[in-house]
Order: C-alpha cells, then sequence, then structure tokens
C-alpha cells in the first residue's frame, strides 16, 4: 500500500508522527518527526527545540513535502500511470478513444493534481465531478468521461496494480435521455431537392455529392465516416450492395477502422445504384474513394500523407473539411432548423423498425455493437403509447357514455 492510500472513513492517515525525547538530565526536552522513508525504512528528524507550535509546523510541512513528493517504487504518478495503461492496452481500443481518454484523464488531473495514481480515492472523483458541473458540463458529458476514467482504474485492478476501483462507487450524473432527432418523409424530400441544388452549385472535384451521399446514408445507415472511406471497391453493381469495411495504408487508400464491427454488407436499390453508376462514370479514372471530391483526395494523397500529416483520426474526422457546415446550410435552404448529418443514420434505421424488421436484424445492419442501442432506436418508433391510449380512451368512453344514456362522440 502507498503512503498516499490512507484515507479511512474520509480522514487522511497522518504520514509524519511528531514525538518528544526527554534530555539526559531529565528537566527539558526536544521534539522529533518519525516516518517512513522513500526506501520504505523508518526515519526520525530531530528537530533540536522544544517549542511546540514551531515543531508542528515542521511536520506539516514534511507530511506536505512527502505527499506532494513522494512516489512508491512500482507506483506512478497519474499521467505516467495513464501512459502506462493505454501503452499495455495497445491497439485493442481505437485511435480515437485512445485520444478521448487522454483528454479525460488530463482534465481529471488538472482537477486533482498530477498524485500518486494508489492515492485517488472516491472524494477526488467526486471533487471532478463537481467542478465539471460548476464549469458548465453537461450531466452526460461528465459521465462520459468519468466512464473513461474509471475503465483506467478498472484495468488496474485487473493487472494486480490495485486492490480495488476507488471511483467504482462513484454516482455517475444522469441525464434525460435525449429524444432521437428523426427527418420526416417530406423533411427527407426537402432536404435532398436542397442537396441537389447545392451541389449543382459547386465543382464536382472541390464538392461532395450531397444528393448522392444522403440518398445512400438514408437507404443504409452507414455512419458519415463510413461514408466517406467507402470506396468503389466496396461497391457491388451486381448484387446490389455495398459494403463497409476497413482499410489498409496503400498507395490509393489510407488506413481506417470501422466502429464497432469489422465487416458488414448493406442492400442498395436499383436507383440508388444506377446513381452510383452515373457518379462513377464522372468521375477521373483511378479515384477510389465514392464521395472524396476529386481535389481533395489529390490533396491528401500528394500533400498530407507525404508529410506524415494524416492520422488515423484524421481518416475518421477529416476526409472532407467543413462537411457539418455545408450540411447546416443545406438543412437552412430545406427550411429545416435543427439536425445534424448523424440524423440521416437514425432516419434510416428507425425507418427500418416502421417497416418491420426485428431488432436482431437492426442490430447487424446498424453495426451496432450494443443491442440497447438498437433497443433506443426501436423505442423511438414503438413508443406509441400516446396515441394507444387515446383510441383507447375514446372506446372506453364510448361505451360508458352510452351505457349513461349520454351522445356518443
Amino acid at each position: 500500500m502507498s503512503y498516499l492510500q490512507h484515507q479511512k472513513g474520509g480522514i487522511m492517515k497522518q504520514l509524519v508522527k511528531l514525538n518528544k525525547r526527554p534530555s539526559r538530565d531529565g528537566r527539558t526536552f526536544t521534539y522529533f518527526l518519525r516516518y517512513d522513508g522513500e526506501d520504505g525504512k523508518r526515519k526520525w528528524e530531530t528537530l533540536g527545540h522544544g517549542d511546540m507550535r514551531k515543531a508542528e509546523r515542521q511536520r506539516a510541512q514534511k507530511e506536505k513535502e512527502l505527499r506532494m513528493g513522494y512516489i512508491e517504487p512500482g507506483s506512478m504518478r497519474l499521467r505516467d500511470f495513464m501512459e502506462d495503461s493505454l501503452a499495455r492496452t495497445g491497439d485493442q481500443i481505437r485511435e480515437s478513444t485512445q485520444v478521448v481518454v487522454k483528454v479525460a484523464m488530463n482534465d481529471f488531473i488538472r482537477t486533482i493534481g498530477n498524485i500518486d495514481f494508489r492515492s485517488v480515492t472516491l472524494a477526488h472523483g467526486e471533487l471532478y465531478l463537481q467542478t465539471c458541473l460548476d464549469r458548465g458540463n453537461t450531466k452526460g458529458t461528465v459521465a462520459k468521461k468519468l466512464r473513461h476514467i474509471k475503465r483506467l482504474f478498472t484495468l488496474a485492478v485487473n493487472r494486480k496494480q490495485l486492490d480495488e476501483n476507488p471511483l467504482q462507487h462513484i454516482a455517475m450524473p444522469k441525464s434525460p435521455k435525449k429524444k432521437i432527432n428523426i427527418y420526416a418523409d417530406v423533411q427527407c424530400q426537402r432536404i435532398l431537392k436542397a442537396a441537389q441544388e447545392y451541389t449543382a452549385k459547386w465543382n464536382p472535384k472541390t464538392s461532395v455529392k450531397w444528393d448522392l451521399m444522403i440518398t445512400v446514408g438514408l437507404a443504409t445507415a452507414m455512419r458519415r465516416a463510413e461514408l466517406l472511406d467507402c470506396t468503389w471497391a466496396d461497391v457491388d453493381f451486381d448484387a446490389q450492395t455495398i459494403e463497409v469495411n476497413p482499410k489498409e495504408n496503400t498507395k490509393d487508400t489510407w488506413e481506417w477502422h470501422i466502429k464497432d464491427t469489422d465487416h458488414r454488407t448493406l442492400p442498395l436499390t436499383e436507383e440508388i445504384v444506377q446513381m452510383l453508376v452515373d457518379h462513377q462514370a464522372q468521375q477521373p479514372e483511378g479515384y477510389p474513394y465514392v464521395f472524396v471530391p476529386t481535389a481533395r483526395y489529390d490533396y491528401i494523397q500528394n500533400v498530407l500523407r507525404p508529410k506524415g500529416k494524416w492520422t488515423l483520426i484524421d481518416a475518421s474526422m477529416k476526409v472532407v473539411n467543413n462537411l457539418g457546415r455545408q450540411f447546416n446550410k443545406i438543412l437552412k435552404k430545406a427550411g429545416i432548423k435543427k439536425g445534424t448529418i448523424q440524423d440521416i443514420r437514425r432516419t434510416a434505421i428507425t425507418m427500418w423498425f416502421a417497416n418491420g424488421m426485428s431488432e436482431h436484424d437492426v442490430m447487424v445492419l446498424a453495426g451496432h455493437s450494443s443491442f440497447a442501442t438498437t433497443h433506443e432506436f426501436y423505442l423511438a418508433v414503438a413508443d406509441d403509447l400516446v396515441d394507444r391510449a387515446r383510441v383507447a380512451t375514446a372506446q372506453g368512453l364510448r361505451q360508458k357514455m352510452v351505457h349513461f344514456g349520454a351522445h356518443p362522440f
């Protein structure tokens, strides 16, 4: 057990004891400090005086020095602990996830200090939680940060670095579930019309073919990164399918990983296949990506990748610059005030449910790793409780009103 892992019952155990020793003649005494040194051996430090207040100040100073400066052999400060944990985990988690973990952990460290990881207590977690809320973080954001931080300590327990997770009993902030935003049929029509008009105004070498990408998104529920990292090799025109496949670093393609799953095959309609055929015919020979504008592809290939400025995170987040801003312009043109690109995927998933597909099938097609995620979309469609209650109430009241001789309504 480390020096800093001494909190019990909310009271931190003293690391430095103050004792007094009588002089040889027994008439006076001097104070001395007793503590364990960095080598684990018991230390005595004579203060050379009998002033109690001064001795207590010296004891407190020594206590502070030990708590701030002492690192038990085999232990680490939090920042080193984070790096060590991520290094051990390696590529078992996505690079983008590692970045999120580092952001959360560094934020935690800024709040409680870069202390020995074995000294972290529940009180530190509660302090961090409240600090995040006080500075305006949403409850959902705070809960997400805490989950990442707790996971590092759970791994430390699994690796026998800790006896227990100090944050295991922290009360996570609960926030009401957000309503899943989807586009109604008429809104989809307006979005597609606005996307077609938006695309027609811009040079196809520099602009995404928005109408086609939105159409494919509505048909397949592919994520934004899945659409942008889709290549022509993923499209089977004869089978009328499109595949979501991870990519490797080659001279023509960049490395990219799929979220949650390794691979899935999605259906296309005959009309969408023809749209893809027409789009491919308009592209210059040798461009592998379906939705990446040729000018952007050339810049990534000839400038960013040769200079080492293209990372795995970029392949997920920065394939096309200002994508969200462009989509917002399309929404504005369509007269829609609220929405995101991700809502295209949500709309497709709820459409599958609305047309009778099972939760398992939707989970497979959507590429969800958790059934709970799929179930949220199912509930968004199936939760017609108010409508069903209205019908039941109307029927029941009709019977009661007729029974009592009143006019039916």
